[in-house]
């Protein structure tokens, strides 16, 4: 699966993934002592939803598109807030024509003390990331191999925050590079936060990723699934996942709160689902 950001920003996954890191960044803004987020496929951090890559899926429609017209609980929408805010802010003339990415998103959300590495290997897409937060001193991007960051970046000099890994799935082996490298990544760093997105595709492929995390030592490991349809014959992209190793300790609940707001805006027929699973750590019905 070739998953490059540009054709498919906005769509279903990109607003659980989001939804989830605005979160996490929330979480980490509760204490006054700095934090780092470091974004290691950041693509490049903001989507012209007119370009030819999004019109050619027109995936956005059925995701920010949706969720900005749905009618959400008065909870829902409280916790929903900081991302609505961040992708309002990247669409200043209140149409929505842009969406922002991740490190746009986490950008928005930072307080003045803390910071991001946007981390980008692709040379166009960097050229576009670095020219994006050219001059924020906030913001720190790298031409990088994301999966090195999970090595020598590690731990951060704040020693608070989390890492996101967002690839892009064009090559094979993707599920065995997550579990390799969140294994060595919490060698070097076990207290950090990890987000690490993947698609729900090949379900065979994403049974054996879970599985392998079940088996790789790692204490609190959080897996957040949410399907837009039953399971496709054809193996289309019908759901999205979002590992989350050392979730805080409100995130679970929130998630309970927001995930089922989601599903009613975003479904897109009867099987849709969603759940919450501990792979390792505390268990919790779904």
């Amino acid at each position: 699966m070739n998953y490059r950001h540009a054709y498919h920003a906005g769509n279903f996954a990109d607003v659980v993934k989001h939804v989830a890191l605005s979160r996490l960044v929330e979480y980490l803004k509760l204490k006054d002592k700095a934090f780092r987020v470091i974004d290691t496929h950041a693509g490049i951090g903001l989507y012209d939803l007119s370009s030819e890559e999004a019109q050619k899926t027109g995936e956005w429609r059925g995701g920010i598109g949706r969720l900005l017209r749905a009618d959400l609980s008065a909870e829902a929408r409280e916790l929903l807030a900081p991302y609505l805010g961040a992708v309002m802010a990247a669409n200043p003339a209140g149409a929505i024509e842009s969406y922002p990415g991740s490190p746009l998103i986490v950008r928005h959300l930072l307080r003045p003390q803390d910071r991001l590495s946007a981390i980008e290997l692709h040379p166009q897409d960097f050229g576009r990331l670095r020219g994006l937060f050219a001059g924020d001193f906030q913001v720190r991007t790298m031409e990088l191999d994301g999966w090195l960051a999970l090595g020598a970046h590690l731990p951060p000099k704040e020693k608070r925050g989390f890492v996101l890994v967002d690839p892009p799935f064009e090559q094979a082996g993707e599920f065995d590079r997550l579990v390799d490298g969140l294994a060595r990544a919490h060698r070097r760093w076990p207290g950090g936060i990890y987000a690490l997105w993947y698609p729900v595709k090949n379900r065979a492929a994403v049974a054996e990723f879970r599985a392998a995390l079940r088996q790789v030592g790692i204490p609190k490991i959080l897996d957040v699934v949410f399907e837009v349809r039953a399971a496709s014959a054809e193996g289309l992209f019908d759901g999205t996942g979002l590992v989350v190793v050392n979730p805080p300790f409100v995130f679970e609940s929130e998630m309970r709160v927001i995930l089922p707001e989601l599903m009613k805006a975003l479904g897109e027929d009867a099987k849709a689902r969603w759940s919450l699973e501990w792979l390792a750590g505390e268990h919790t019905p779904a």
